[in-house]
């Protein structure tokens, strides 16, 4: 297949780029600044801001499906409108370009704990990542009305952390995935292991999953 990549360089993205290119897919990442992506057989880097749907359209024009693990950035200074904007950008070009298959990586935050109540609702939920889990569940909530694009949002688990790639995850759906009373956990390249099985032979579309080992 040929995807195109946003969020190349990002934590998520990067092992995104890693499983997709070791799997034999071209890659075409969209880089505000392509220098920051190291030339590797099988990949093109062009350079756009994800921002502008015009720019999205331009790039991701001809490939097989959009994957976007979009992040401005958690230090930024104007993080939730940011995120919307380019989420919102994302969709439109993608649409506008005639690429049917639309795959976002999102947060936790929006997935359900009790009945009613998701994660980013609950008291214990970090401040410092609260802006960005607010503007991705905007994100989600934006593509459940989106009847164009075959879509899928997926949230990682409570825990995604670095570790070793073994190929195996639990599938869930709106509620985080537990180990026991513990909450779910998984490695990112394990998480981008279910991204890239997802586009390969999808399961959930317009839907939203969940992973963890």
């Amino acid at each position: 297949m040929h995807i195109a990549l946003i969020g190349a360089t990002g934590f998520v993205g990067s092992a995104l780029l890693d499983e997709l290119l070791q799997r034999g897919h071209r890659v075409t990442a969209l880089a505000r600044n392509p220098g920051k992506i190291t030339p590797r057989e099988g990949l093109a880097v062009v350079q756009a801001d994800v921002t502008d749907a015009a720019q999205v359209a331009q790039a991701v024009r001809a490939t097989d499906a959009v994957a976007s693990a979009y992040n401005p950035g958690w230090t930024h200074a104007d993080l939730h409108d940011e995120f919307l904007r380019g989420s919102r950008a994302i969709t439109e070009g993608t649409r506008t370009a005639g690429v049917q298959r639309l795959l976002v990586v999102g947060g936790a935050g929006s997935l359900y704990v009790a009945p009613g109540v998701q994660l980013v609702d609950t008291p214990q939920f970090p401040a410092e990542w609260k802006a960005g889990a607010l503007a991705a569940r905007e994100a989600l909530n934006l593509l459940r009305t989106e009847s164009s694009l075959q879509w899928t949002f997926v949230s990682p688990p409570i825990l995604l952390e670095p570790g070793e790639r073994t190929g195996s995850y639990r599938l869930g759906t709106e509620s985080p995935l537990m180990n026991g009373d513990q909450p779910g956990r998984i490695s990112v390249t394990d998480l981008a292991v279910a991204i890239v099985d997802e586009l390969e032979a999808p399961r959930h579309l317009q839907q939203r999953f969940t992973v963890a080992h």
